[in-house]
């Protein structure tokens, strides 16, 4: 089975092939395969069979001549595709136009030739030469076309009759194609939207001729004894009933592989004999068809993945793969069938039923649907046991494929590896081993253990992982770490094994153990034949009555290996066959308690072993650096816990430090010096320890995680956990500090950003009892470690963790319509806890013994508990305060052991059923009335059986069939009429053990099992069940097992907690057992990936939907809508819910857990035709580099605002937005041609590479996508000819790469030895390249060699007198002249030709950032914002002086300073004008003829809190007719003209190459135009006639705008101070000369402006800090104004009088503050107004208000709950309130609350009446005032917009930053959002 690839529904794997899906101890895997080297051997002069011309069953066509017998070329390209005769065989069937019917052949009919000729596979086209159509026949529309994505001919075959249009091979019906390969591969493509028809006539070995048709129109499968027809289900489907089966528009080329064999054996019970006729009918395309005994693996040709066992496709038959793209990405696999269906080797003797009954009757039956798809399969192996059965086993197997597993450790938790290149981290949970991708959180898992793993071993190429289990004798496996292959399991000598360390090279494992005398023991195994096909082997074994804790193998020679212990470290040595071992003189530390060690290279990188340095570890603190070559302590340090004086608890721990033999133990601060000898008390005990060349990482018992330099000055970094640290690993590239604690944590420090992630958490004991809540998707479990741990299910994150001391919990369950869980304990309480209210609600003690069971009913009004003591407790739910409503004695076994299903609740809730008064009965009852309906005595169920029976647990069936389902100790499942009592059916011998735990699916289709430390599922819809399938990993007994509410879920509970996919669709409402089986329709878009995706490669019972391609739309109501699944958000789940759960008495709850899987980066196109479209684009990223292109010659204009390529007119300012980068833009390029565009952007946390998307400039059209590195690029550059593209990494990657315009396909690609900071093409000649760097320019000379690409370097210095900076630019001059600009401010002229630099001279104070060339005139740009216009003419002549060349004749022209250093330009060919790029976000119009630059574009340098417009023209300032032309003397102060000042002469002063500095003339004045600023603004608002909006900034202006235009027209400005907030007053009686404008500011003044005179009104000082909000009264005549202190002022704008200050949220900063008008009568309060303010402290408080009279009265208060630690992006979520503009009596709120969600307040109900859920947490809040709209920004670069009415959401994506700042307009119209220096324009169409 390929990886990847789309199989035919119905189809498991091979059993025992080792790859997902396989069994453990099933049936015995296929042979060897033949690889791609094998060949059929032929003997000179030999002749094969069939090779005469004449041979008896040969054919010829009239003039057809024999070829020679021969096997060139039938190898594996394909070649020699003619046999030597031909083999169409002559064979009677009936006409094509009737279905096929058994024919009886004479024995003298002629039979197909032997195959060895077809060995090992056959080109069908070339041997029939369809082309020639003389063995081949053509009707209809059939041609010959070009494919442009194989790039070859292919045969197109279409029409709208099928029948009518097809190609057939033979051409004639009494002729057979006589093929006798197994396989049968078509290569072919359906047209989009038309149906398609393959047929083959098939012969079996006793002369049947079936005939086997594939057809996408076919709706059903269908069979008769000649005939097979199967439905071909292409992926994205079309959801239209009538348009089930067309194809796809994208339909893709696919590789069908059928195995004719199997077909034919599965569904027929018959031999296969040969290939009789293929027909291939309208529409579609193909390419070829091949056959072969041989099972190809399409997506691997070549002697690609050689170590895998695949036989990979021959290059003939493989479909062409552009570098660097994927297979599955591009095609489709389909094989059909399956492995799993390969179940007989020979047709199943049958004496009573004919052949085709055996797909008849009540038994499994194959669903032989073909589901074509191309998700590759993920590595997941799910080892299951069959059962032997005579027949094959109900499908699909495996119907359980393990998903996710929460759990770490086991046998213990010091195995806690990182992988070599640090992506990824092993550990062990118990008997599974776990590989777990730290940026993603995907778990990919090796099983195969059956207890616990002990130890683990990784070595350094990725390559070989080794495993130990814990039960003596230990077995060890090796495996294949890319592949998760079990290369070989062995027998270890050791009787336990402790620990195990690799090689680098992994040809050496050395284990440490105990043998059967409990003595140590160490063995070393040859392990470098293993991944060939060879054994391990055991070099040496030695006996030790020494003590080892830790044991490693050197890092600089693989003989050598170190171990440490009790008084003891060792050095060792494999030498001849044997272990040696020689002490280290530890002098006086001979008794101190080892515990790990490691090795601490030289720095200056020496691999000898003198170099090396070993470094130990104790329990006593110690920590000493060993000598390897000497043999001795070179320094002795130790961990003492740090005082401060007079103080009793430790405020820090550091080293004491000295050599050797130190006669004081020096400290750090707070140290007193003390004795060697006697040691100034107890140390911290170490447990472990990892080092990176640059640092020390130290573990302790005391919890904490220290990292130290290597000399142990100080410590660097720490972290302290919430148990004993027992294991750290440094990651290979020493940024991260992998953890793992004694209390089952595991995480790691990233010792860059200084977080710590949690990666994984565990219960340290056995879990007794799990429970899933479906709304949120959580699950609770219960544990023997006194913890209830409450689970993310999408994410396996742990939300919550509560510990009691006094009491354990015993069982658990979740109230299924609130979010509420309830728990009972040992002491008989029983609590419920609210989620919400982060409380316990309710406890109930009514139980006198522990509490074994709980369960709801589905309503969830009633509740019911058992305990130990017999009792069972009925409680109402009704209401949160529930409340006991019955507690009856002597109703449950009293001696059963507690379990999970000892109780149980029909599906109806009508029901009550447990196990007792005894364990020999089961009882059912009224769930209301607890009446006794029925007692069923299972003891005497077994008359045949002398042991008395009893009942273990019980579970009911769907309430339609009326199944209660009781699990005995008899080892029996004994499915009962809860109605009647009587025995419907029984399954015997389902487990040795008794089974706690059994639950049955919805659908009545799978019956789930907890047997012992397997689960065991059954097909319970077959009455004549084959047997179960059971699936290992568990170590321990598994204690309960339940499926997921939606499903599509198994989880199992016991050592841990095991998720498994469902890899079947479920049907809801399927018909049950007896009743005719219904065809439904598949899965919905569920809160998990589709379950068709996740089983690509295993059958279907149902086709599945196609998956949303736009995000799901959410719904407003807080519940899930009537009939729906209640799924939710998935992206919901990647920040975990960080609330504390208040309890009660001793049951604390611990330190909640974070998630480091944080959804970022969400990649959502912006939408072009949904609720929103993208109108303008305002501001420049100043961030890239070379992030603007300007063509004068044709006026394109381009440029990047975040993730956004901006293309606008320069004239109408229109625009075009080009979207679909993941990350910002770096960089852009255009070709010469100025058709095409080149962006590249940054690797996002989505995309493991960054993008390059290669732009039709006509069209805008992204043409083609390429990955070139895997960070960000940082230059583009096309070739002078545009046929070559080339691409730069930045400092990280440095990798260089070329790729041909053509196809855009990788030409080279070579990793730079320094960091590069800028590449170039030799305009003069497209064959050089140049590039600069850190001390060197590389030059390139590109030579071309037919279709290849070789590279010659040459690299020169840069002379010492150019300085020691390095070169930052560079750009070609006149022919051979190289300009490059340096870090110092320099500029030096290189001699491309000779190699040489002759001229430099100092160009600027600051660092060179771009050149460019052009006549004879040099433009440079500096980070200091200089930019500087060179005449440059004579530098040619200077040429020939070579190093005595002087720049006399260099001088400055022009001189211009922007706002920032100049990070792009783009001028035109005399470099007269030209258009410039700052890191301020502006984009400036240079005219040197003028002397005038003028800002185009405007950006912002920081963060932009709020919206602030950035794109202007021009100086001009406009008033519209409503506003008079604002007067010189008024306070609208215009943008001023700033004048350069004269530099100080340079006088005589020499260069750095001898040249005196050129005299530079005095600067240009650079004029200011009004535009917007790149200061942060804080606020906008909008005018009530939606004309204008002013903002307010940092810089204390307020400007005012007109909407229409974005002109600027008036402007106040407060010098020294910054406006934080602002408010415009609402309109008065429709006079407009009254209009005002309220801003607040840091000094915490209020000043009104009027808008009529464009002046200052008055100046108020309300507050003694700085304003936070401001807003108006409904009737504008009172301000109220809140601050950062929590006190809201109230003010009169005329008078200046502050008549009221409110204190009610003192202490936290004031948010928000919205007025309104109050419309709701039914408050109970008088006023006009209703206003409320919101504070940080998530209090919102409700006012009403009549300022005319001085009334204002509290109508309402709220507070909200708040987690821990909610911090977005490292900063707390606002809190934001808004009243609902469409109802006056709602209230709406976003901030830190428990759960990311809206509330929707009703201020008449006084209570939360909607809650709408959201993904992230909000950081930006705005209603429309006109529409049911509502916009939500989050940190995660997202904005979404719900539909209130219509319950429907829609997400938009385009910002590269958090989006702070939503606003609608008063019309709601437009729409602006913010992130950073981003500003995007919404239009807002038809709403």
């Amino acid at each position: 089975m390929a990886r990847g690839s789309a199989r035919l529904a119905g189809v498991p794997r091979v059993p025992g092939s080792g790859v997902p899906g396989s069994r453990v101890g099933g049936r015995s895997a296929q042979g060897p395969r033949l690889g791609p080297e094998a060949r059929v051997p032929a003997q000179a002069g030999s002749r094969l069979p069939g090779a005469h011309p004449r041979a008896p069953g040969a054919w010829l066509p009239s003039g057809a001549r024999p070829r020679p017998a021969s096997l060139a070329g039938v190898g594996v390209a394909g070649e020699g595709a003619e046999s030597p005769g031909s083999c169409l065989v002559p064979e009677a069937r009936p006409s094509p136009a009737v279905a096929p019917a058994r024919v009886a052949e004479s024995p003298d009919a002629r039979r197909p030739l032997p195959a060895a000729w077809q060995h090992p596979f056959l080109n069908v086209f070339r041997h029939f030469r369809v082309d020639e159509w003389k063995r081949s026949a053509k009707q209809g529309d059939v041609a010959v076309v070009t494919d442009k994505t194989l790039k070859g001919a292919v045969y197109r075959i279409r029409g709208s009759v099928s029948a009518a249009n097809y190609i057939q091979l033979p051409k004639s019906s009494t002729q057979s194609l006589g093929l006798t390969g197994r396989y049968l591969y078509v290569l072919f493509r359906p047209l989009p939207s038309k149906h398609f028809v393959i047929h083959l006539d098939v012969s079996s070995k006793d002369n049947q001729v079936i005939r086997v048709s594939f057809s996408n129109l076919f709706k059903e499968f269908k069979s008769t004894a000649t005939w097979l027809q199967f439905p071909l289900v292409l992926e994205a489907r079309t959801p239209q009933r009538d348009l089930v089966g067309l194809a796809p528009s994208g339909a893709r080329w696919t590789c069908l592989q059928l195995d004719l064999q199997d077909v034919l054996l599965v569904y027929l019970n018959r031999c296969y004999g040969h290939l009789k006729s293929i027909r291939l009918c309208a529409s579609l395309l193909v390419r070829n068809l091949y056959t072969s005994d041989l099972c190809f693996e399409p997506a691997i040709s070549g002697a690609q993945w050689a170590k895998l066992p695949v036989t990979p496709m021959p290059r003939e038959m493989a479909f062409p793969v552009p570098k660097g793209e994927s297979w599955h990405d591009r095609y489709i696999h389909v094989r059909f069938p399956s492995e799993s269906l390969k179940v007989p080797s020979k047709p199943i003797e049958k004496s009573c039923s004919p052949p085709e009954a055996v797909l008849l009757g009540p038994g499994p039956q194959p669903l032989p649907c073909l589901v074509a798809s191309s998700k590759p399969v993920r590595f997941s192996v799910s080892p299951v046991v069959q059962t032997p059965s005579p027949t094959a086993g109900f499908l699909p197997d495996p119907v359980l494929r393990l998903k996710g597993v929460i759990g770490f450790g086991g046998h213990g938790t010091r195995q806690a590896l990182w992988t070599p290149d640090g992506a990824a981290v092993v550990y062990p949970c118990h008997a599974v081993i776990v590989v777990l991708l730290v940026d993603t959180g995907e778990q990919r898992f090796f099983l195969g253990h059956t207890d616990k793993v002990s130890a683990l071993a990784l070595d350094g190429s990725s390559s070989l992982l080794a495993s130990a289990q814990a039960r003596a004798p230990s077995v060890m496996r090796l495996w294949d770490f890319q592949t998760g292959r079990c290369l070989c399991l062995f027998r270890s000598p050791m009787h336990v094994v402790c620990s195990l360390s690799f090689s680098d090279s992994g040809a050496l494992l050395c284990g440490v153990g105990k043998d059967h005398h409990g003595r140590t023991m160490v063995v070393a195994w040859g392990t470098g034949q293993v991944g060939l096909g060879g054994e391990v082997v055991v070099l040496a074994k030695a006996h030790t009555d020494f003590d080892v804790q830790a044991f490693r193998v050197t890092f600089f020679d693989e003989t050598r290996m170190a171990s440490c212990g009790q008084g003891s470290v060792r050095l060792w040595r494999l030498r001849g066959g044997a272990l040696r071992s020689c002490p280290v003189d530890l002098g006086e530390h001979h008794a101190l308690q080892f515990t790990d060690l490691a090795f601490k290279q030289a720095r200056d990188g020496c691999p000898e072993p003198s170099a090396a340095m070993l470094l130990v570890c104790s329990r006593s603190g110690h920590i000493l650096e060993i000598d390897c070559q000497r043999m001795v302590v070179r320094h002795a340090r130790r961990l003492l816990p740090t005082r401060t004086p007079g103080g009793p608890h430790p405020q820090k721990q550091t080293f004491s430090s000295g050599k050797r033999a130190p006669t004081t133990w020096r400290g750090w601060q707070g140290h007193r010096c003390t004795d060697a000898s006697l040691p100034p008390g107890p140390g911290i005990a170490i447990s472990s320890l990892s080092v990176s060349p640059a640092m020390c990482a130290v573990g302790s018992e005391d919890g904490f995680l220290r990292l130290w330099p290597l000399d142990f000055s100080s410590v660097l970094l720490e972290a302290e956990h919430e148990g004993p640290v027992s294991s750290v690993c440094v990651s290979p590239d020493g940024l991260r500090v992998l953890s793992a604690t004694s209390s089952g944590h595991l995480g790691f420090l990233d010792t860059l950003s200084r977080v710590y992630h949690m990666l994984a958490r565990s219960h340290t004991a056995p879990v007794l009892a799990l429970a899933m809540e479906q709304r949120r998707g959580q699950l609770a479990t219960v544990s023997q470690d006194r913890t209830v741990r409450i689970w993310d299910l999408a994410t396996l994150q742990q939300l919550y963790d509560f510990t009691s001391s006094e009491e354990a919990p015993c069982a658990v369950t979740f109230h299924p319509t609130r979010p509420t869980f309830f728990c009972g304990f040992s002491s008989g309480a029983v609590r419920s806890f609210s989620l919400e209210a982060a409380e316990v609600l309710v406890e109930h003690t009514c139980h006198r013994g522990a509490v074994t069971s709980l369960t709801a009913t589905p309503d969830g009004r009633l509740l019911f508990s058992s305990c130990s003591q017999g009792s069972l407790a009925q409680y109402s739910c009704a209401d949160p305060q529930w409340h006991v409503l019955r507690v009856a004695a002597d109703m449950v076994c009293p001696d059963a052991p507690a379990s999970p299903s000892a109780l149980a609740v029909s599906r109806d809730g009508r029901l009550l059923a447990f196990v007792g008064p005894s364990r020999c009965t089961v009882t059912v009852m009224g769930s209301a009335s607890l009446d006794e309906l029925l007692r069923v005595d299972i003891g005497t169920l077994d008359l045949a059986s002398s042991r008395l029976d009893s009942a273990m647990a019980v579970c009911f069936g769907p309430a339609a069939l009326g199944h209660l389902l009781v699990s005995t100790s008899s080892n029996r499942v004994v499915v009962l009429d809860a109605v009647s009592g009587r025995i419907i059916r029984e399954l015997p011998g389902v487990h040795p053990e008794p089974c706690p735990s059994l639950t049955l699916s919805e659908d009545a289709r799978f019956l789930l099992i907890a047997a012992g430390r397997t689960i065991k599922v059954w097909d319970y819809a077959t009455q004549a069940s084959p047997g179960p399938q059971v699936y290992i990993g568990h170590s321990e007994p598994v204690q309960a097992v339940a499926f997921s509410p939606d499903q599509q879920q198994v989880l199992s509970a016991g050592d841990a907690v095991f998720l498994w996919d469902v890899l079947a669709a479920t049907e809801s409402d399927q018909s049950f057992p007896g009743a005719p089986p219904a065809c439904k329709t598949g899965l919905g878009a569920g809160p998990l990936e589709d379950a068709a995706s996740r089983a690509s490669e295993l059958p279907r019972q149902q086709v599945p939907k196609p998956s949303q391609a736009s995000p799901p739309r959410l719904g407003v109501c807080a519940r899930p809508p009537e009939g729906g699944d209640g799924a939710r958000d998935t992206r919901n789940s990647g920040a975990p819910r960080t609330t504390y759960l208040a309890s009660c008495k001793a049951f604390t709850p611990a330190r909640v857990s974070c998630s480091p899987h944080s959804a970022k980066g969400t990649c959502l196109p912006p939408a072009s035709g949904g609720w929103l479209r993208l109108k303008a684009v305002v501001g420049y990223s100043g961030n890239g580099r070379a992030n603007m292109v300007w063509r004068p010659d044709t006026g394109f204009f381009a440029y990047t605002c975040g993730r956004l390529v901006v293309v606008e007119d320069l004239h109408s300012g229109a625009q075009q937005h080009w979207s679909g980068h993941s990350a910002e833009i770096s960089t852009l390029a255009l070709s010469h041609s100025a058709q095409v565009l080149a962006s590249a952007s940054g690797r996002s946390s989505t995309t493991a590479h960054c993008q390059i998307r290669v732009w039709d400039v006509s069209g805008g059209l992204c043409q083609h996508l390429i990955f070139p590195h895997s960070t960000t690029v940082l230059a583009l550059a096309f070739s002078p000819d545009d046929r070559l593209l080339v691409t730069l990494g930045d400092h990280d990657g440095r990798t260089l790469a070329l790729w041909g315009t053509a196809t855009y396909d990788l030409v080279s690609s070579t990793r730079l030895p320094e960091p590069v900071h800028g590449v170039a093409f030799n305009p003069w000649d497209a064959g050089e390249l140049t590039c600069v760097g850190q001390g060197t320019v590389t030059f390139w000379l590109l030579q071309l060699r037919g279709a290849d690409i070789s590279l010659q370097v040459r690299r020169e210095p840069v002379p010492e007198a150019v300085g020691a900076g390095e070169l930052t630019s560079l750009c070609y001059g006149a022919p051979p002249l190289l300009y490059c600009g340096t870090s110092s401010g320099q500029v030096c002229v290189w001699d491309t030709r000779a190699g040489r630099c002759f001229l430099s001279w100092e160009a600027d104070d600051g660092g060179i950032g771009l050149l460019l060339f052009s006549g004879s005139r040099l433009v440079s740009g500096s980070s200091t914002g200089r930019l500087c216009l060179w005449a440059v003419g004579a530098v040619s002549e200077l040429r020939c002086k070579g190093s005595g060349a002087r720049s006399s004749s260099v001088f400055m022209e022009h001189e211009l300073v922007l706002d920032g250093a100049v990070v792009s330009a783009s001028f035109d060919d005399s470099v007269d004008m030209g258009v410039v790029g700052t890191t301020a976000g502006t984009l400036w119009f240079v005219s040197w003829a003028e002397g005038t630059s003028t800002r185009l574009i405007s950006g912002h340098r920081s963060k932009v809190r709020d919206f602030q417009p950035g794109r202007r023209r021009g100086s001009r300032t406009w008033c519209p007719p409503c506003l008079p032309a604002p007067s010189p003397p008024a306070q609208m102060i215009p943008s001023p003209a700033v004048t350069g000042s004269q530099r100080p002469p340079w006088g005589s002063q020499r260069g750095s190459l001898g040249c005196a500095r050129p005299s530079k003339p005095s600067r240009l004045c650079l004029h200011q135009r009004a535009a917007w600023q790149a200061l942060q603004v804080n606020e906008v608002v909008f005018s009530p006639g939606e004309s204008h909006c002013a903002t307010c900034s940092e810089d204390g202006s307020v400007r005012v705008w007109a909407l229409a235009s974005m002109e600027l027209v008036i402007q106040f400005q407060v010098l020294n101070q910054s406006c934080l907030c602002l408010a415009w007053s609402p309109p008065c009686c429709g006079r407009p000369e009254q209009q005002r404008l309220a801003a607040g500011y840091g000094d915490g003044s209020l000043r009104i402006f009027s808008i009529s005179r464009t002046a200052m009104e008055l100046k108020m000082h309300p507050h003694p800090v700085a304003l936070t909000s401001v807003a108006f009264s409904t009737d504008g005549q009172t301000v109220l104004s809140g601050d950062k202190d929590g006190l809201v002022a109230v003010s009169h704008p005329r008078t200046g009088t502050t008549f009221r200050v409110l204190s009610d949220h003192q202490g936290a900063p004031i948010s928000t503050i919205c007025v309104t008008c109050k419309e709701c009568e039914d408050l109970g309060v008088e006023g006009t107004d209703l206003w409320l303010a919101a504070s940080g402290d998530q209090r919102v408080s409700v006012w009403a208000s009549d300022w005319l009279r001085n009334r204002c009265e509290l109508v309402d208060w709220l507070s909200f709950p708040m987690p821990a630690t909610t911090e977005t992006q490292g900063h707390l979520p606002p809190s934001l309130a808004a009243f609902c503009p469409w109802d006056g009596a709602l209230l709406m709120y976003v901030g830190p609350g428990v759960y990311k969600e809206v509330i929707i307040y009703n201020l008449c109900q006084k209570q939360v009446v909607e809650k709408i859920p959201l993904p992230f947490f909000a950081m930006s809040l705005s209603l429309s005032p006109g529409t049911h709209l509502l916009a939500v920004g989050f940190a995660e670069c997202m904005l979404r917009l719900v539909d209130c009415a219509m319950g429907t959401a829609q997400d938009f994506a385009g910002h590269d930053n958090a989006v702070h700042l939503c606003r609608f307009t008063p019309s709601a119209r437009l729409l602006f959002t913010a992130a950073r220096n981003e500003i995007l324009v919404w239009e807002v169409p038809g709403r």
